[in-house]
């Protein structure tokens, strides 16, 4: 549970928004923190959620559950503290980046390594805990730029324009970043995670 939320604040009832706190703090700050891979950052966004809930509970029909809605608000408020994270991201400071990439090439430009054939059962890997807890630890080590760029598109499914005007960067910037990105997190999850796991 973030410390900075005090449970004080929300009265304790199951039928009051107010006591989503309880509810679903837990789940939210996991959430937060693996989207933005601080906990300052994270419990910020979880504060505010709360905070927009509290402001916005009357705007909360029903048509969801308290969870999916909170976990609306968290989204916009996880892209709003990404959007703030950037002035300018500079060619140079993509180009960086290169070198990592470069690892997974031979002298020629051809694969170091081809990619593995991952598994058969892909349901079976989608419900493996492991699976996500290895997934979230190769997020982690993408460069920061390039990590908020993945996730902002493969996770929250944010389209490309609306990514660069966050990002502050150009599309072609913002595709290199995805292409670098995919190309890290594979490399990453069969060293990981497909090589002894072949279920």
């Amino acid at each position: 549970m973030p410390q900075k939320i005090k449970k004080s604040a929300f009265p304790l009832n199951l039928e009051d928004p107010n006591s989503w706190v309880d509810l679903y703090g837990d789940y939210l700050f996991r959430y937060a923190i693996s989207r933005l891979r601080s906990k300052e950052f994270a419990e910020n966004a979880v504060q505010e959620t709360f905070l927009a809930a509290l402001k916005a509970k009357s705007n909360f029909g029903g048509r969801s559950t308290p969870k999916t809605w909170l976990i609306g608000i968290l989204k916009h408020k996880i892209v709003d503290i990404i959007r703030s994270k950037y002035k300018d991201i500079s060619a140079s400071a993509i180009d960086d980046d290169q070198k990592a990439v470069d690892n997974l090439f031979d002298s020629n430009g051809n694969p170091a390594q081809y990619p593995m054939d991952w598994s058969p059962n892909p349901r079976k890997i989608a419900e493996n805990k492991e699976f996500w807890e290895t997934f979230e630890k190769c997020l982690k080590k993408l460069p920061p730029h390039i990590a908020d760029a993945f996730a902002l598109r493969e996770i929250d499914n944010l389209d490309s324009e609306k990514i660069c005007k966050v990002l502050k960067v150009k599309p072609t910037n913002l595709w290199v970043m995805l292409h670098r990105g995919r190309l890290l997190l594979r490399a990453c999850m069969e060293n990981n995670w497909f090589k002894d796991n072949k279920s």
